[in-house]
């Protein structure tokens, strides 16, 4: 047993992050649809989940899926690495799928967090520099401070400012020392739900030769372009973008991470990236469940549509409330700042049916508290109106 001495700093740490309003619990969930109970309230309009295009509580397609079974059962355990004896078939069946739709090759992972540990620290060196947006997620930072025990130098540019990151490369394109220089970037950022110019930023990669494009489309795959490839489709850029990185995990409904990149760099990344050589493989079910999906994916056009519809009303509606919304996503953002009022504002709008969550520090920067709004496609336009109206009278009284 550990003494209550030991114990004593961690409980004094909670008892801190309990006073700021900052302390988190895991919740009982109940799902049923697009609906979800939680601590056993009445189920709520779910308005938290990254589940964009309505796949996951689709149950004729898991009928489907289930259906297709019965012709090849896949193991419920790959039981050791890609590289010991978990490569499945259905593995390079879906990296084969990937690569026909992205045009260059794809190397899957365990999840979009181990592609942004295991990429960054694999590619650099001490004659490399990072230069990484400042709002990127919680993993792609971890992968960076992995990255500087190897000599890399990091360097966090204000958000979304281009002409700072310009100035930076141009630092570095004169720099003798270096080598590389990694711009890193979100496409669709996880908590403001802004929009990253990845044209200008291919437009830099031209410029400067020593820069090469990483780009984490978590919340992008699925949801944006013709296709639903992301926004490197939309924008054009697939093939001026280094390392595209991504989640099965968010619309598509599914588990594990990927990166389309160069043959030689996939090559590369199977013999140096620690999280792939020495992680036990996902599921080959899994994978299968991917594989189904992946087929689908282009041709959910008319869910896209809807959703950036949604997208937009919303967006509107906030900004008529005279709050500030950097969106140009399915990701909607109140910022109202202070930890207590948010957690109300998320608490009063649990009591009328909607369940939307409080986002704080550390996640967001401090005094960016914000209600985080994850729209999905199967919300239709009466129950968004009906959404509009109450969030609208919950917040005015909570920014007063």
């Amino acid at each position: 047993m550990m003494n209550d001495q030991l114990l004593n700093f961690y409980a004094e740490q909670l008892s801190a992050l309990k006073a700021s309003h900052n302390h988190r619990q895991l919740q009982r969930l109940k799902h049923q649809g697009q609906r979800i109970g939680v601590n056993d309230s009445k189920p709520l309009l779910n308005l938290a989940s990254n589940d964009y295009l309505g796949i996951a509580s689709q149950t004729s397609l898991y009928e489907e899926f289930l259906e297709l079974l019965h012709e090849q059962r896949w193991p419920f355990s790959a039981s050791s690495s890609r590289l010991l004896t978990g490569n499945f078939e259905n593995f390079e069946r879906l990296e084969t799928k990937m690569a026909s739709l992205f045009g260059r090759p794809c190397l899957l992972f365990n999840s979009g967090y181990h592609a942004n540990i295991g990429i960054l620290p694999a590619i650099c060196d001490d004659k490399t520099v990072i230069l990484a947006d400042k709002l990127v997620h919680a993993s792609i930072i971890d992968g960076m401070q992995l990255a500087a025990k190897h000599g890399t130098k990091t360097i966090r540019y204000q958000h979304q400012n281009l002409p700072q990151l310009e100035g930076l490369i141009q630092k570095y394109q004169s720099d003798n020392g270096i080598c590389r220089i990694i711009v890193v970037t979100e496409s669709i950022f996880s908590m403001d739900g802004d929009i990253t110019n990845l044209s200008h930023l291919s437009h830099l990669k031209a410029q400067y030769p020593k820069v090469m494009l990483y780009v984490d489309e978590a919340h992008a795959i699925g949801v944006r372009g013709g296709r639903g490839l992301g926004c490197v489709e939309e924008y054009g850029v697939i093939n001026q973008v280094d390392f595209i990185v991504g989640a099965f995990g968010k619309a598509l409904a599914s588990v594990g991470g990927y990166c389309i990149c160069h043959p030689i760099l996939r090559d590369y990344l199977i013999n140096k990236m620690r999280p792939l050589i020495f992680s036990t493989a996902l599921p080959p079910i899994n994978i299968a469940w991917s594989c189904f999906i992946l087929e689908q994916i282009p041709l959910m056009n008319q869910r896209r549509k809807h959703l950036m519809k949604l997208s937009d009303d919303l967006s509107k509606v906030v900004h008529l409330a005279k709050l500030p919304c950097p969106s140009a996503s399915q990701i909607i953002p109140i910022i109202l700042g202070d930890n207590a009022c948010t957690l109300n504002a998320a608490t009063d709008l649990g009591r009328q049916g909607y369940h939307v969550l409080a986002v704080r520090p550390p996640t967001v920067p401090k005094g960016q508290s914000r209600l985080r709004i994850c729209l999905n496609s199967t919300i239709n336009d009466d129950t968004m109106t009906k959404f509009t109206q109450v969030l609208t009278q919950i917040v005015s009284s909570e920014s007063k």
